[in-house]
């Protein structure tokens, strides 16, 4: 799959995370631009490619700019990496980056990182009756890796309003992965004690995110890559 106008591309997952063992799967993530022109037609073009080997997911830069200002934790990593992890940066990948925390709203945080983690522990609670597999257990760790992950970076993202995205003592993780991995029960304290931690902390975003400069943003964007399609066309 070949997609052009990336505007900025990087390493995430459990790489960034400093989670990964051997044999993980190295994740990809970023946003492009579509050629203006070509969203004034009739039929639009796709928003998100994804493909395997490697895995990549780009997404178009208007529907990234929407699952920013939802809160999506996945999204949100792009603009928070290590410089080292960042394999495309343009100009107007940078400009974003330096929007990041017009992003964020306390709302919209709380609401996405607790809600992908309620989601981790729902997929291990509902496996606990199942039959006991290697394989299980790996998914079972994974999902509970997760799921503190999401709970500890939406904390601090919403108390501090950063995001550190590689973790802290990496080992604790994967020890707290083999324990629920043995008793999918023992992931409950931990979600219980973080949804108490958001109910009763003030948070340091706004309530709600400024999306006057992601639209700005956006419509540099779509300038640019009209400009270019004018030129072309020339």
């Amino acid at each position: 799959m070949t997609v052009t106008n990336i505007l900025l591309s990087g390493i995430v997952g459990s790489t960034a995370y400093g989670l990964a063992h051997e044999g993980s799967d190295v994740d990809r993530l970023g946003l492009f631009a579509t050629p203006t022109e070509e969203l004034h037609g009739l039929h639009r073009p796709s928003e998100s490619h994804v493909s395997t080997a490697p895995d990549r997911t780009l997404h178009e830069a208007g529907k990234w700019c929407r699952l920013a200002l939802a809160g999506n934790p996945t999204v949100m990593e792009l603009v928070w990496l290590p410089d080292e992890l960042y394999e495309v940066r343009t100009p107007l990948g940078d400009e974003l980056v330096g929007l990041r925390q017009t992003l964020l709203g306390a709302r919209r945080v709380r609401n996405a990182y607790l809600g992908y983690a309620t989601q981790q522990f729902r997929k291990l609670h509902n496996r606990q009756d199942g039959p006991r597999t290697a394989a299980l257990a790996q998914r079972t760790a994974k999902h509970a890796r997760h799921l503190r992950r999401l709970c500890t970076q939406g904390y601090e993202l919403y108390t501090t309003g950063r995001l550190t995205i590689r973790v802290e003592d990496p080992e604790s993780y994967h020890r707290f992965g083999e324990q629920v991995a043995a008793d999918p029960e023992t992931a409950q304290p931990l979600l219980r004690r973080f949804e108490e931690a958001f109910a009763e902390t003030r948070s340091a975003l706004p309530d709600q995110p400024d999306d006057r400069a992601a639209d700005a943003w956006l419509r540099r964007v779509r300038r640019e890559f009209y400009a270019t399609a004018q030129t072309a066309s020339a």
